[in-house]
């Protein structure tokens, strides 16, 4: 109990929040002397007053706890609100910031693929990293020195997507770079021609004018090669008493990409130059598959050469090149002249026996296999003196000639046209007679230019006379 009077009026305010009023009343009742002191009365109704301010001091502690549990659970709310929000606009930023990087990503990867050529298909893209090629190697074939598939690219005239475009290998895509059909073959059969699309015809075009002609083939090639041709592969075999012709199976398909490649490697070019350089030269068999009204190609076996594209030649004779050297080998210790025309290899001999025979022609299939090459079973001929000996279709007995049965069935199909006219004729397989007599025509007087004049000004007054 207070034993002093309040001094000011905010002391006396002060003291009755601490208790109640009624307390306060009765504690200065009591100091003043108007009422006994607590515990002298008994049942003293002052205690009703202490208990019921004992009740208020409770019950204001409850209502300042509840009051203070409110606010905590604002607070609580207010804390998950401001944590949401930050994350929010954390996961905002962090969506903001990824976006970027992937456009940054994007166009890095844009830009490098502008520089670079990384990835070309399965099984293909395993060197593309490799770029160093041997400049010494290069520079004494004569060959310009490119080190990565983008310097080729400039070297062509082409972008670098344009040209990993025209190598990418694909299992199956929905463009071609070939344009496929089938021809018959004269000794039977169908061979299959690949026509190449104008973009990739000239990548070849480039690589051919560029590469290839600056490498020189084994002097017994005669195909394919410039002031060379089927009469200068068959001269060298003219009036012989022994001519052994043998054929080599599957020549363009047996010369695989990896051969290819490791041609272009062993010239200098780095993996990755030989890498597309390769790609470019080489095309799987495929078959056309529709589905859902798209046309779809599907590879079929291995990547090789194609019959009909401007580098396979060229490269075929660059690869035979060691072939040709052994073969030639086998003919200057048996006194035999070799020549190879694609692939067909033929040997002739002044005077020859069955013994040299026999051992020509182990020697010759031991060495073609060696070579990855296969002779085809049922080509081989060994033509002597009293038989028609004929290289690549043209007889050779005494000089190169065209056969007699062919000239004379050809002067009569000239005569028929002169009679009837060119209707309803043909010559060789073309529909067009006209063009295919002024081919033969040629083609006679690169063999026998006195035969082949004749031919010539007949054909060109049956020309004359259809205009």
């Amino acid at each position: 109990m207070p034993d002093e009077q309040p001094q000011t009026r905010q002391a006396l305010y002060d003291r009755i929040r601490e208790s109640s009023k009624w307390e306060v009343i009765l504690e200065e009742m009591i100091r003043f002397g108007f009422w006994p002191a607590e515990g002298t009365l008994p049942d003293d109704p002052a205690d009703e007053i202490r208990q019921r301010g004992e009740l208020e001091r409770e019950l204001k502690a409850l209502r300042t706890e509840q009051a203070r549990l409110k606010n905590q659970a604002m607070m609580l709310r207010e804390m998950r609100r401001r944590r949401l929000e930050a994350s929010r606009l954390k996961q905002k930023e962090n969506r903001e910031r990824r976006e970027r990087e992937r456009q940054e990503r994007a166009a890095a990867w844009q830009e490098r693929k502008s520089r670079e050529i990384g990835y070309l298909g399965p099984g293909v893209s395993g060197g593309l990293q490799a770029v160093e090629s041997d400049t010494d190697r290069l520079e004494s074939f004569g060959l310009p020195v490119l080190h990565t598939p983008a310097q080729l690219a400039e070297a062509m005239g082409l972008r670098v997507g344009a040209l990993r475009f025209l190598a990418f290998s694909r299992d199956v895509s929905r463009t071609s770079h070939y344009v496929r059909f089938k021809m018959p073959k004269k000794t039977g059969g169908e061979r299959l021609i690949s026509a190449l699309m104008p973009r990739l015809k000239q990548a070849q075009r480039w690589i051919l004018d560029h590469l290839l002609v600056r490498l020189t083939p084994h002097d017994a090639s005669h195909g394919f090669r410039h002031g060379r041709s089927i009469v200068s592969n068959a001269r060298p075999h003219t009036g012989c008493a022994v001519v052994v012709n043998m054929d080599m199976k599957d020549f363009f398909p047996t010369v695989d990409y990896p051969r290819v490649k490791g041609f272009y490697r062993a010239l200098g070019y780095s993996e990755a130059v030989s890498t597309v350089l390769a790609l470019l030269c080489t095309e799987a068999e495929t078959e056309e598959v529709v589905l859902d009204g798209i046309t779809w190609y599907v590879t079929l076996g291995e990547r090789h050469l194609p019959q009909g594209a401007p580098t396979s030649p060229a490269i075929s004779n660059l690869i035979c090149r060691r072939l040709d050297q052994r073969l030639s080998g086998i003919a200057g210790t048996l006194g035999l002249t070799y020549t190879r025309y694609a692939d067909d290899l033929t040997f002739s001999a002044e005077a020859a026996d069955a013994p040299m025979i026999g051992k020509l022609l182990r020697q010759t299939r031991f060495v073609v296999e060696a070579e990855g090459f296969e002779l085809h079973p049922a080509k081989t001929r060994v033509m002597r003196r009293h038989q028609r000996q004929d290289v690549t279709g043209v007889v050779v007995n005494q000089q190169p000639a065209v056969a007699r049965k062919t000239l004379k069935r050809f002067r009569a199909l000239l005569h028929q046209i002169e009679t009837t006219g060119p209707d309803g004729k043909h010559w060789g397989g073309n529909p067009n007679v006209l063009h295919s007599i002024q081919g033969f025509a040629n083609y006679v007087y690169m063999v026998d230019p006195d035969k082949g004049a004749v031919l010539k000004q007949r054909v060109q007054r049956i020309l004359a006379s259809q205009r």
